[in-house]
């Protein structure tokens, strides 16, 4: 299975088992991305980066 990476528009190879939420990364430019689904199929977004908020 593959989706296309929304940030240099590569093909990702994506596991036969992915599931929405997970994070891969594309290996053409090293973006991390999320896997969402959408009608049925599979697609990715840009992850969210999460800030360390040490403990404030």
């Amino acid at each position: 299975m593959e989706a296309k990476c929304p940030v240099c528009e590569s093909p990702v190879q994506l596991p036969d088992d992915v599931m929405p939420g997970e994070l891969v990364e594309c290996p053409s430019c090293g973006a991390t991305l999320e896997v969402y689904e959408q009608d049925g199929v599979f697609l990715l977004k840009e992850a969210e980066e999460i800030g360390e908020d040490w403990g404030e």
